[in-house]
C-alpha cells in the first residue's frame, strides 16, 4: 500500500515514482488521489490496472475516505490520460462484468470525461447522489485494524520505543534487524551497521538454520527488528517469538520514529 495508508499492518509501503516487482514484472508506482487519499495505480508498458480512480465508462466516487473530486480530476486528465490510447487499463471491478478497456476508448467514450474543465467534473462527481455502500461504517474500521495489537505486542515486551532504541542500537551485545524492502532502504536512509533481511524471507530466517535463529542461538545476540513504521517488525517479531527467540523485540514507530528521534541514518 502508498505510504499514505492508515492500515495497521502493510507489507511493503510505496511512493510515487517506485518499482514494485513481482516475479520478473516491474511496475511503474502512480500516486492517483481522489477516490480516496491513498489510491494508486501500477503500469506497466502496455497496460495499466486502476483500482477504483478510472472504471470503465465511469470513475472512482470522490465523497468517502478523504475523497476529493479535484484530486482524482488531476489525477485522471494529468496522469492516466496521458498514457498512449492503445494502453490496456483493468479496473478492480465492474458492475456490468466488464474486464479491459482503453485510454483511447474510454477518452472517447466514458460520459465523465467529456468534460471542459476541472470545476465542470467537480460539478458532476459532486452531485451523483450516490447511496453508501451496505455496512460501510463496519467495513473501513475493520479493514485499517487486522493485525496483531500492538498495545499486545508492548504489554509482552517485545516492543522498544526509539529512544530505548537508541541505547540498544550502542550495545555490542545486540543486532538491529532491517525488514524493508531495498528501495525503502535507499530513499530513507538505514541504520548504521542494521543488517539487512527482507520481511518477504521472515520465514526462512527465523527457523533452525536461518540467520536470525543462528544469531540469536549460536552468538547470543538480541535482535533488534525495524521496518518503515512498526508494522511489518511488529508481525515479525511475533513470528520470532513463536520460533523460541525470545530475545527479539522491535523498534514502535519504525524509522518514522527513529528519525523524530534523531536518530543517526547512513544512505
Amino acid at each position: 500500500m502508498g505510504e499514505q495508508t492508515k492500515a495497521d499492518v502493510v507489507s511493503i509501503r510505496l511512493t510515487d515514482g517506485d518499482k514494485l516487482a513481482i516475479e520478473g514484472l516491474a511496475l511503474d508506482v502512480v500516486h492517483t488521489p481522489g477516490h480516496t487519499d491513498d489510491s494508486y495505480n501500477f503500469v506497466l508498458p502496455d497496460r495499466v490496472f486502476t483500482g477504483d480512480t478510472l472504471l470503465i465508462r465511469g470513475t472512482g466516487r470522490t465523497d468517502f475516505q478523504n475523497g476529493d473530486a479535484r484530486h482524482q480530476y488531476r489525477s485522471i486528465f494529468g496522469r492516466l490520460l496521458k498514457l498512449p490510447d492503445s494502453t490496456l487499463f483493468y479496473p478492480a471491478h465492474d458492475y456490468k462484468g466488464d474486464t479491459v478497456s482503453t485510454i483511447g476508448e474510454e477518452k472517447a467514450f466514458n460520459p465523465r470525461l467529456q468534460v471542459k474543465s476541472v470545476d465542470e467534473y467537480v460539478e458532476i462527481t459532486n452531485n451523483l447522489e450516490l447511496a453508501n455502500p451496505k455496512t460501510m461504517d463496519v467495513a473501513v474500521p475493520a479493514n485499517m485494524k487486522i493485525g496483531l495489537s500492538r498495545d499486545e505486542i508492548a504489554r509482552r515486551g517485545w516492543a522498544a520505543n526509539a529512544n530505548e532504541a537508541l541505547a540498544l542500537a550502542a550495545r555490542p551485545d545486540v543486532v538491529m534487524i532491517d525488514l524493508r524492502e531495498r528501495s525503502e532502504r535507499e530513499r530513507h536512509g538505514v541504520i548504521p551497521g542494521a543488517i539487512h533481511l527482507p520481511y518477504a524471507r521472515l520465514q526462512e530466517n527465523i527457523v533452525p538454520g536461518g540467520v536470525l535463529h543462528e544469531l540469536a542461538r549460536s552468538t547470543g545476540k538480541q535482535l533488534v527488528l525495524y521496518c518503515a513504521f512498526g508494522e511489518r517488525s511488529a508481525t515479525a517479531v511475533h513470528a520470532a517469538q513463536d520460533q523460541g527467540l525470545t530475545s527479539a523485540c522491535h523498534i514502535e514507530g519504525g524509522i518514522d520514529a527513529w528519525k523524530r528521534a534523531n536518530g543517526p541514518l547512513v544512505k
